[in-house]
This record gives structure tokens, sequence and C-alpha cells, in this order.
């Protein structure tokens, strides 16, 4: 029992040790470390499921001015996109604050809803004069196709007449290149420049660098208009595109370096976002959701300017869980195996346990985590929590089986013919886990095979689950037998996804590396299954 309990303590050690080193603070680089006020940033007032998709959605009054109040301890400026849901009650409540708005209108194909958002800027410009300090007309209206340049063109010089205000077009860099006769309707040329969105995704260091040299090419082709980074962000969440990680802490170091050079070279910019919103989610998978300096529900910065940021903030908990998940691996493994575990089993049984309490108290926790943060809509909460589920109960099933001298059964022998299922209950456990898990593999690796763009990487969740079995079954938890064909089907699906996947991501993208090999890991153990009732 003292040789157990040592390892314990050493298996809780290396877990605390994992977790004190992913949640120590990233320091910000020296040449963001005085990003000074934030010239502007994009606002939109919508929490939750709440979505402009939804013509009923009506952001109250109160709401904006509880959200423009903490914006204003930032920034002097916000930027809207239209003047419906609400976003009409913006200009008169930071006219009272005493902050400016870029005013949005939105244009689409529906000539008649861009009429009404054309009368309600110029109303809004005219009302209230002293906040409205410009009017974006339109907003990647180009990129999405909807109207043409000289449409787009007409609306600038009507607005421009009825109100006075300097007006813009805001797009991506690369449409405003494409379309550069809208420079003569504009007071100001807007562009739209998003490193994780590039076409060629660039890495959070090299983001600040690529925002300056784009803006310098854009400036050269519109010689004498001023240049305004109309959007310039990056994502606190989501999965990876190439080198591009989005986290807290990229983010930090992103939105800083690009202010600290906008102030350095006298150009202006505006952050996107202010608050993140969810409803993007919809339309962009988790990344969408997570551009804000802000969260969501609880509105309040990710991070404080200029200092060092935490990539898993809550990293205290999930340590107090994860010690905790350790602890129930080793007891439960303790009860399966009974006296056997303590005086006869071989060495490589109690260091399989400890392998696998390690693997409970560092992946589980951050599984649960990112169930969180990328559960959205009632379908993504339940695969979420069959995620969660596998998590917590992948590691005591394969610690017990290990124990106990069993061995995890093929898929038939679970979910066969009553009279043909495993009769042991830990073996039985083990193997609906596995098969469950082997289920929502596939179907996470299929949709990264044909519809990648935004889907996330379930890494942690799928490593939680998967790595405790190949533990298991490379130390002694496998069973003579013949191979049955759903297991080799599964196999091979895995781990041609598994190639495909990394291929088409690229070897800069470390999650997909890592899914990739969870995948092959999966197949790995999938394969050497077998069903002990056909020899």
């Amino acid at each position: 029992m003292q040789k157990l309990l040592a390892l314990f303590i050493l298996t809780a050690a290396a877990a605390a040790a994992a977790w004190w080193w992913l949640g120590r603070p990233a320091a910000v680089p020296a040449v963001a470390s005085d990003p000074g006020r934030i010239q502007c940033m994009s606002y939109t007032p919508f929490r939750g499921d709440e979505t402009p998709l939804n013509p009923a959605t009506h952001a109250e009054a109160a709401r904006i001015e509880e959200d423009l109040s903490k914006l204003a301890r930032l920034t002097d400026c916000v930027r809207t996109y239209a003047t419906d849901n609400g976003l009409d009650q913006v200009p008169a409540i930071a006219q009272r604050l005493g902050m400016k708005v870029l005013q949005g209108l939105w244009l689409g194909r529906d000539r008649q809803k861009n009429r009404i958002q054309i009368d309600a800027a110029i109303a809004l410009a005219r009302r209230y004069p002293d906040a409205v300090s410009a009017i974006v007309v339109g907003n990647e209206v180009l990129l999405r196709g909807e109207l043409a340049a000289e449409d787009i063109a007409a609306v600038l010089r009507e607005v421009k007449a009825a109100t006075g205000k300097p007006v813009t077009y805001a797009d991506v860099w690369e449409f405003w290149l494409r379309n550069r006769e809208l420079a003569a309707a504009v007071d100001y040329v807007t562009i739209h420049i998003l490193p994780y969105w590039e076409d060629f995704p660039i890495a959070a260091d090299l983001a600040g660098a690529h925002v300056d040299e784009i803006r310098t090419r854009v400036a050269a082709a519109f010689p004498g208009k001023e240049i305004l980074i109309g959007e310039v962000g990056w994502p606190s969440a989501g999965r990876m595109r190439e080198g591009a990680l989005p986290s807290r802490s990229n983010q930090a170091h992103v939105l800083e370096e690009v202010m600290a050079r906008a102030r350095a070279k006298n150009y202006r910019v505006n952050l996107i976002e202010a608050f993140d919103q969810p409803w993007k989610r919809y339309l962009e998978g988790t990344v969408g959701g997570y551009w804000g300096l802000f969260g969501s529900a609880v509105r309040e910065p990710k991070f404080a300017w200029g200092e060092p940021v935490s990539d898993h903030p809550w990293w205290e908990w999930q340590l107090a869980l994860g010690l905790a998940l350790t602890a129930t691996v080793f007891a439960a493994a303790v009860r399966a195996g009974g006296g056997r575990l303590l005086a006869k089993a071989p060495a490589r049984v109690p260091a399989g346990i400890a392998l696998i309490g390690l693997v409970a108290g560092i992946l589980a926790p951050w599984a649960l985590e990112d169930v969180v943060i990328e559960s959205f809509g009632p379908g993504g909460w339940m695969r979420g929590a069959a995620f969660a589920a596998l998590a917590l109960t992948a590691p005591v099933a394969a610690a017990m089986t290990l124990a106990a001298n069993g061995t995890i059964p093929a898929f038939a022998a679970v979910l066969g013919r009553r009279d043909e299922r495993e009769p042991a209950s830990i073996a039985k456990a083990s193997g609906l886990v596995l098969a469950a898990a082997t289920v929502l593999a596939i179907q996470t690796a299929l949709g990264l095979v044909f519809d990648p763009r935004y889907r996330d990487f379930t890494d942690a969740q799928l490593s939680a689950a998967a790595a405790p079995f190949a533990i298991a079954m490379a130390l002694g938890a496998g069973r003579a037998g013949l191979r049955g064909r759903a297991e080799t089907i599964a196999a091979v699906t895995l781990a041609g996804s598994a190639v495909y996947i990394v291929l088409n991501e690229g070897f800069a993208n470390w999650q997909a590396l890592w899914f990739g090999a969870v995948l092959m890991v999966l197949a790995v153990t999938i394969d050497r299954l077998r069903d002990a009732r056909k020899t």
C-alpha cells in the first residue's frame, strides 16, 4: 500500500506540474508593452443566442449604455455596422458619454432594406452630429458579391450629400485593390486585415508586421487617401489555421503590437471587437464567437493590457479537478484489483494505472474546458456532454480493466445479441466506452475531412477518452481471437482520416498533428481488439 501511495503522490505531483505549466501567464513582448488608449472598437450589443439575423432581436438601451460605459474606459470611439436591432440607439448614448461613432449602415441584395438602412443612417447623422464622426456605407458587400462597386459608390455619394459627414466603405483589403474606382467616392479608404483569416494564415508573432505591410501596400495604391484599418483583431479561442493559433495570450500580443505600430507610424485602427458575439458561431464555427476583448456572458476584459496573460485562467480549479480524477482512478483500480494489485501484480500494472491517472489529471480537465468553449446550440451541447462523459469515465474503466487483469472486448461482444455479450461488468463497461469514443472520433474525423474550415479539433476530449484504452491495451488488456469487420473498418477510417487531416491542415498546425496522432493511436487500439468467441 505504501508503494501505491507513493506512486499516487508522484502522479499527482506530475499532474500539478503540468497544470502549473499550462496555466502560467505568457509575457507580452516588449514592443507591445505600452499600447496606449484604443482608437476605436467594433461594437455589437448582442448576448448569448441573440442574433441580428433574427429581425425580432432588439438590444435594450440600458444594456447598450452599460456596455458603452465599460468601453469608455478604454476608447473614445465605437464602430457599428447597421441601424436596426436597437443599434440606432448607440449614437444618442455615445453622445451622452462623450464618445464618437463610426456609424454603419448595412447594404445587401435587398434594395428595400438598403433604403431603410440609408435613411436611418442619414437621420442619425443629422440628429447626433456631435457623436457621428463618419458613416461607413456598407461592410464587405463586394466580398459577399451582393452589390456592384458602382451601386455602392452611388450610395456613398447620396449619404455624403445628405449629411456632409465623411463617408467610407469597408471591405477586406484585397477587394479594395480589385475595385480601386471606389476611392473617388470615399473620404478615406477603410480596409479589413485579419491575419487569422488570410488565405495563407499568419501566425500571431508575425501578425503585427503583416498588418503594417498590408496597410503600406494599400496606401501606395491609393495615394492621397487616408487608410483606416477598419477591422483588425485576433480570436481568443477556436481551431488553428496552419500556424495561426487562437488564444488569449495571442490575442493580447497581436492587438497590443498592432496598436503600438499604429501609434508609432501615426495611422488609425479599429479593433474587432468589443464583446464576444456567440451568434457568429452559426457562420464561422467556434472561432467566430471569440473575437471580443470582453466576454459575452461575463462582460469583463479577458486580459489586462501590458500584463502577462494565461491561456487557462481557471487552471487552479482544473488542477483540483484533475487531482480528484487521479485519486478516483487509483481508488477504482484498487477496488477492481483487490489484494492482487498490491501483492502479485507485475510492475507494468501499477505503472499503467499511474499513467492512466496522469492522463486523467491533465487531459480530462482540459477536455471539459474545451467542451464549454466549443459547445453551442442543443446539438453542440449534446455532443460536448458525450465527450465530457467519455473523458471522465474512460480513465476509470481502463484502469479497472487493467487492475482486474481483464481484457477490453470487441465491439460485437458488447453491442451484439444479448446471449453473445460480454458477461463481465468491468470489461463490458470498457467496451461500451471505447465503442462510444470510436463513434465520436469517426464523426469528428470525417467532418474535418469533408468540411473542415469551421470545425474544431477535439484534441483534449478525444485524447482523454482514447489514451487510457491505448495504455491498458499496450500493458496487457488485449485478448486472443479474431479481428471483427467493424474494428477493421473503423481503424482504416480513422487512420486514413488522420493522414488526410494532417496533410490538408499543414505541419505548422499542431492541433491537427495532435488530433491526427490521437486518431492513429485509437486506430491501432481498435485494430488490436479481438473477439475471444472466434478463434
